[in-house]
């Protein structure tokens, strides 16, 4: 018990960038130098529903080529600890050491890297827990929900030399990486607008009704769970549907803006919006969750040079009418790009009738196809088969090298400032903005206090 309540406290304080003694542990005394032959030896570090349906099957088209192998399985749910042991064991062909919490697995030295895809709120801390254990992590995304978490996670990282793949499977698609050149090469001329959607009508959607009755407090431990969150009784609901509950999630900027404001990041070289307010509410399952079942949000980016005034994007989403095509139109004075269809087109764009009265110049995109297009599958699990098993090879390729990967810590440190602004304005109702030099949100002119 004592044990217990003396990893909670140490996870509490991981928030605010503090590591107490066993967690301290440096970079080198758990890294195995890897040779070429060695292999690399992955624990997973929450066996989630995300998990299964991508980590799993994706890790096993590439893990012989790379010479790979799952050992361990740490999840404080015993249930799910015994599932995915028994998973993994019929997978790997060889006994799974099942963990009864992160700790049991680092202290044991069982791994080189991990698979982080435990609740949102808890990614960031996790995060932590591995690097000073000395290693690498996929991490799904968000990365952060709280600036504090944040912080303290980008500081965790760079200080130790770890591999950290975020997961924007975005940035492993051929169409995205197409598209980043193109928008980079200065062809499309300045972005003057972003238009971003995801709609589904999925009443289920996060629910998870039949796993809660599953769910007993004897049989999971609630104090890690909760980690440096507010103290709370147990509720199965907020364990096992996490994401319809605030402080344990935020909903739909985490879970799918997250993916979609990258891009714009990526695409631009920018690092945060300048503002952003939000409206919604939850309009139509009144199910009892907290966190909104329609959001619009608008924000204020740029400018990206000289010659530019900035632009603005809108992300707009619903859970109650859609067929999940999450769709990212960009616009310049001379056209669209548009990642559904892969195609920029001069539509919209300055055409000679208009540009003549004001003796200016056409500006009119060519008709064309990004190259080497993948389309976006968007499965339940917000992923596509060949963007999340792109990017999980990519991670583990990395990991061999010693290279940055194609959405290091910096990505995901970036996303979540955006997410975080989103959530700000959500709960405060107020223009939120962002302090560079203090690295903060900001809401009514202070700090913003999540909770």
């Amino acid at each position: 018990m004592a044990s217990r309540r003396k990893f909670v406290k140490q996870a509490a304080f991981a928030g605010a960038g503090i590591m107490l003694s066993k967690l301290s542990w440096s970079a080198q005394s758990y890294n195995r130098i890897l040779g070429a032959n060695d292999r690399v030896r992955v624990g997973v570090v929450g066996f989630s529903d995300r998990h299964k349906a991508t980590h799993l099957p994706c890790f096993m088209q590439h893990y012989k080529e790379l010479n790979f192998d799952v050992v361990a399985v740490s999840d404080i749910w015993k249930q799910r600890r015994e599932e995915g042991a028994a998973a993994w064991k019929e997978k790997m062909q060889h006994d799974i050491t099942a963990c009864r919490n992160n700790e049991e697995m680092y202290s044991n030295k069982l791994v080189d890297a991990v698979f982080i895809g435990t609740a949102d709120f808890q990614h960031a801390l996790h995060c932590i827990e591995a690097v000073n254990a000395g290693c690498d992590a996929y991490v799904e995304k968000p990365f952060a929900e709280t600036m504090a978490d944040n912080r303290a996670a980008l500081k965790a990282v760079n200080a130790s030399g770890r591999i950290v793949q975020i997961g924007s499977q975005r940035r492993s698609g051929a169409n995205y990486m197409a598209a980043n050149d193109y928008i980079r090469s200065g062809k499309f001329g300045n972005i003057t607008m972003v238009e971003l959607s995801w709609n589904v009508n999925q009443p289920g959607r996060w629910r998870r009704p039949a796993l809660v009755s599953q769910l007993k407090e004897k049989d999971t431990d609630w104090a890690r769970f909760v980690m440096n969150r507010p103290t709370a009784d147990f509720d199965a609901r907020k364990y096992i549907e996490f994401r319809l509950f605030w402080p344990y999630s935020s909903g739909m900027p985490g879970q799918w803006m997250s993916h979609q404001i990258d891009t714009v990041h990526w695409f631009t070289g920018l690092q945060h919006p300048r503002s952003v307010v939000a409206n919604g509410g939850v309009y139509v399952w009144k199910d009892g969750r907290k966190n909104w079942d329609t959001t619009t949000a608008v924000f204020d980016y740029g400018p990206l040079n000289d010659n530019g005034s900035g632009f603005q994007v809108s992300f707009t989403s619903r859970m109650h009418n859609g067929d999940e095509n999450p769709a990212e139109i960009y616009y310049s004075n001379g056209g669209e790009l548009n990642l559904n269809t892969n195609k920029i087109s001069p539509k919209g764009g300055l055409n000679r009738q208009f540009a003549g009265a004001m003796n200016m110049e056409p500006f009119l995109l060519p008709e064309m196809t990004l190259s080497s297009a993948e389309k976006v599958v968007a499965s339940a699990n917000t992923g596509g088969d060949i963007l999340t098993s792109n990017h999980i090879r990519n991670w583990m390729e990395c990991v061999r090298s010693r290279t940055q990967p194609n959405a290091p810590v910096q990505a995901g440190y970036d996303h979540s400032i955006a997410t975080i602004m989103t959530n700000a304005a959500v709960i405060t109702g107020q223009k939120i903005t962002f302090d560079d030099a203090a690295q903060e949100v900001i809401a009514g002119g202070k700090p913003f206090i999540p909770f």
